[in-house]
């Protein structure tokens, strides 16, 4: 029996939902039930009927999941499998901003851990960041872990003030302007689409900024043939899925994230034959965790 036949009787048998980000291996994305950005991903996880979630991601994506759906066993194929921006800012770190800043506002990015956002008031994506913030009641702004992210946010947002953190996600940050400015010459009718997460002086010469959701779309819907990405290169998948007529190039060959690779079909196999390795998440502050998560909901809904 193929590992796909083996995977498809397991999930059956579990009563399981497979969920995949767009940057873990094309296999993975043609097996699952919904592939999309880290929070989408945990909506589904939350409105879906199954009670066994395999979520093929990252650590913090699995927290979010499980925050947002406490009742349900949600499974990771590799528990190793994490996100180095996720720790570049400490509990300790916010209490200290807090004590020097006690009128701002902190604003976890999804992309950290479930302990970094018990100590937030509100979570962002990339793609609702500008309009969370712009709709928070404080001027200033403590924003935490991704500080390209953050910079961007700032010129989004130029009425308030931003503390900034010193995260960054190596994937994006990797990518230069000398590097952009090559792609352009190789590709010369190419548009330039970059992920928020890229460096101030990258963005500066894109043609479009936005989420990994919002860089499909774009690319989808503009009738350009051609678009050098600036973001992980497992969203190649899904774009040239939805533009087969149209080409498509990272700026440079090593946007790889390595942990979104730990996810393999062996193990999302393994996973649902041991119902291991699952989540769990501390009760101490797993409440307090998602209070900015539903505060990020609340605003984004207000705020359409």
């Amino acid at each position: 029996m193929e590992i796909t036949e083996q995977i498809g009787r397991l999930k059956q048998q579990r009563g399981a939902l497979i969920l995949a980000h767009y940057y873990v291996p094309e296999e993975i994305q043609q097996i699952a039930d919904f592939v999309g950005d880290s929070y989408f991903l945990s909506k589904k996880a939350m409105e879906a009927p199954q009670k066994t979630i395999v979520f093929c991601g990252v650590q913090f994506m699995g927290e979010s999941a499980k925050l947002m759906s406490p009742d349900k066993t949600i499974l990771l194929p590799d528990a190793a499998a994490d996100c180095p921006m996720a720790h570049m800012a400490t509990p300790q770190e916010v209490a200290r901003v807090r004590a020097e800043h006690p009128d701002a506002a902190v604003v976890c990015y999804i992309n950290s851990t479930a302990e970094l956002k018990s100590c937030c008031d509100v979570c962002v994506t990339s793609s609702n960041a500008v309009k969370i913030v712009r709709a928070l009641p404080q001027n200033e702004i403590f924003f935490i872990p991704d500080s390209n992210l953050a910079h961007y946010i700032a010129q989004q947002v130029p009425e308030k003030t931003f503390v900034f953190g010193t995260g960054y996600c190596h994937v994006h940050h990797s990518i230069t302007e000398q590097m952009v400015r090559q792609a352009r010459r190789e590709h010369p009718q190419a548009l330039f689409v970059a992920h928020p997460e890229c460096r101030g002086d990258v963005l500066a010469l894109a043609d479009a900024v936005g989420s990994t959701s919002e860089i499909i779309d774009f690319a989808t819907q503009n009738p350009a043939q051609e678009f050098i990405v600036g973001t992980e290169m497992g969203v190649l998948y899904e774009l040239q899925k939805r533009n087969p007529d149209k080409r498509f190039y990272p700026v440079h060959a090593h946007q790889v994230c390595p942990n979104m690779k730990r996810n393999s079909l062996e193990k999302v196999r393994d996973a649902l034959e041991n119902m291991q390795p699952a989540v769990e998440l501390p009760g101490q502050w797993s409440r307090r965790a998602l209070a900015p998560l539903e505060q990020m909901h609340t605003l984004a809904e207000a705020a359409r």
